[in-house]
């Protein structure tokens, strides 16, 4: 695909993603003030923080398409990271925060809400994010990116989410009428919390991921594996050996250097040319924006 296909399709999904944050944000927030739902306003903070997101990156998208240069080079790539670091990092406070506001609700005798009203508005909402789910889902089968999953795996949180909320809440609609009527009160703090525990997962891993992309670090023992079964595939065709394999991977381009030695110590610069088309043709199937170079070995004197 042509980077200007790539761009045009990452900023159709991303403004998917956006419009369906804006519809979702006002309606969450609308009724998280009507019921005074920790619940809702949890999602509504969640949605209002991803908008915060989606506009400086749909400015960023065609600077991460430009070629690198020697004032540049990495590119743009290590901005998408700082950028899914920043984003996670803002998730991650604004979860802890809830957790503690909810905590706190908890240990004073919860909350009274309009049980019915946020089950089938949470309900209305599933019904939505799955039908932005699927758009997004359907696009994305073209181009995916490390922001297109973030903001994919953002809206399957979503679903989720909306899905458990409105089953807790017919939940305590059912408690009401039973001897345990008086566990109702606890239910909105209590399912905002379980939301807010499960959504820590994601951006722990994110930051951590990203944070070792910005200071360089080489990527997981998985990825070079893979990376080093396939150069060996080529190399062993021609009686090269791999001495040393240089990975780096930031945002979502990754630069592979492969130092080579030869049994007969000589080399021709037209099979390493041809070696490296064909490495770095392989590779394009496993990353987006790959560079590969073959450096020589030269033994120490």
């Amino acid at each position: 695909m042509k980077s200007e296909n790539k761009i045009k399709n990452e900023k159709r999904i991303m403004n998917i993603s956006f419009l369906g944050s804006v519809l979702f944000m006002i309606a969450e927030g609308v009724m998280a003030y009507v019921t005074r739902s920790h619940s809702l306003l949890m999602d509504c903070i969640f949605d209002v923080t991803d908008l915060i997101m989606i506009g400086p990156f749909l400015v960023l998208v065609p600077l991460l398409y430009k070629p690198v240069t020697e004032k540049h080079p990495y590119g743009f790539s290590q901005v998408e990271s700082l950028f899914i670091v920043i984003k996670y990092s803002v998730l991650l406070v604004v979860t802890i925060q809830l957790i503690w506001d909810n905590i706190i609700i908890l240990f004073h005798d919860g909350r009274q809400v309009d049980a019915g009203v946020i089950a089938i508005f949470e309900l209305g909402v599933w019904a939505g994010c799955v039908f932005i789910y699927l758009l997004l889902h359907h696009f994305s089968k073209r181009y995916e990116s490390l922001i297109i999953k973030a903001e994919i795996y953002i809206w399957k949180l979503d679903i989720i989410s909306s899905l458990g909320v409105s089953a807790a809440f017919f939940i305590q609609m059912g408690l009401q009428k039973t001897q345990w009527a008086y566990l109702a009160s606890y239910m909105d703090p209590l399912v905002a919390v379980i939301m807010a525990c499960l959504l820590l997962v994601e951006p722990v891993k994110m930051i951590i991921l990203n944070l070792k992309n910005l200071v360089l670090f080489a990527p997981s023992a998985e990825i070079m594996g893979e990376i080093r079964r396939v150069a060996e595939k080529y190399m062993d065709k021609v009686y090269y050996d791999i001495e040393f394999l240089d990975v780096i991977q930031t945002g979502r381009k990754t630069w592979v250097e492969i130092y080579i030695s030869s049994h007969d110590d000589m080399m021709n610069t037209h099979i390493l040319h041809q070696l490296r088309n064909e490495i770095c043709a392989d590779l394009r199937k496993m990353f987006d924006q790959v560079y590969v170079e073959l450096i020589p070995d030269l033994p120490d004197e």
